[in-house]
């Protein structure tokens, strides 16, 4: 059974930062692509960044809320983790943070919810301002 197991989030202050983890179990996913995914209270679940196979091997929202420059995905294949660094963290980052695999190997970016199949359960990040 895959599990996508989701930790490190919590209450910070506007421009501190956090890292979250994402550990899997049930497979090895060193060849699939990786997801970060978050919803804030009231809104729609929104990618964040994915780090794949091919190169270049990451990829960022690019929005109004960027989290370009701030953000930055990692994976260690050796321990089955992904990574995501939060840093100048602010208040509209406040979400529940979740991460995503895809089941196929190989594949580029992904950016669509559809385009992942497993999910963890979510970590709270609080910003307070």
């Amino acid at each position: 059974q895959v599990k996508l197991v989701e930790s490190g989030g919590g209450l910070v202050q506007a421009g501190g930062s956090l890292r979250l983890s994402c550990a899997a179990s049930g497979r090895t996913f060193d060849r699939h692509t990786m997801g970060w995914f978050r919803q804030a209270p009231g809104k729609e679940r929104e990618f964040v960044t994915t780090v794949y196979w091919i190169r270049p091997s990451t990829y960022y929202a690019d929005s109004v809320d960027s989290v370009k420059g701030r953000f930055t995905i990692s994976r260690d294949n050796a321990k089955n983790t992904v990574y995501l660094q939060m840093n100048n963290l602010k208040a509209e980052d406040t979400a529940v943070y979740y991460c995503a695999a895809d089941r196929q190997p190989n594949t580029g970016p992904r950016r669509r919810i559809e385009d992942y199949d497993y999910w963890g359960h979510g970590t709270q990040v609080t910003v307070s301002s």
